[in-house]
């Protein structure tokens, strides 16, 4: 039996949960989420706790088992309590600004970059900026109930400038660290 797998979801106060055939659907105060359950998966809701039961045990049901219930246990807190990225922008002249459903990027580039926020996903800038090894940073905080799709969306705001080695411009995660390299040493 999957150790993962076997543990019960508890569903918050505020937070329902029903299943109507091979989907899941929960609702909360932060939105909702439906979940598509694989085939040889059953899913039981029973005093405010979610239970995942496999079909049989075949090598394919045994592996769907903790990762059905480990994406329908994101599901639950996401509607419930919503997640959370944190981003840093360093470099001189780096900024970010929200404007609707989209941000705009200075990044030293020669021309701004837009990106456009995906449904469900909300974003904020961090107002006072700071200084990390004689670099202006900028937070940036990205909030959904969708797990997945706020991990996606960071990744590509990620991409639109990687942080470089050496002297750690771009962007990054804020838990991230960056392998600094040194630099030309110019003896002769």
């Amino acid at each position: 039996m999957s150790r993962i797998g076997k543990l019960a979801i508890k569903l918050g106060d505020k937070t329902k949960a029903v299943v109507a055939g091979q989907q899941v659907n929960f609702e909360g105060p932060k939105g909702k989420l439906s979940v598509k359950l694989p085939g040889k998966v059953k899913v039981e809701i029973k005093d405010g706790q979610v239970t995942v039961q496999r079909a049989d045990d075949s090598r394919e049901a045994r592996s769907l088992h903790g990762l059905t219930r480990t994406i329908l246990a994101n599901a639950a807190k996401g509607v419930s309590t919503g997640f959370e990225k944190k981003l840093d922008i360093r470099g001189v002249g780096f900024r970010a600004e929200v404007k609707g459903k989209a941000i705009h990027f200075a990044l030293g580039y020669s021309h701004p970059v837009v990106f456009d926020l995906p449904e469900g996903v909300t974003a904020e800038v961090d107002k006072t900026a700071r200084t990390e090894d004689s670099l202006p940073t900028v937070g940036l905080t990205l909030r959904s109930a969708d797990k997945e799709v706020l991990g996606a969306t960071a990744v590509n705001i990620r991409s639109l400038r990687p942080p470089e080695p050496y002297k750690g411009k771009g962007i990054k995660y804020s838990e991230e660290r960056i392998r600094r390299k040194e630099g030309k040493t110019g003896t002769t």
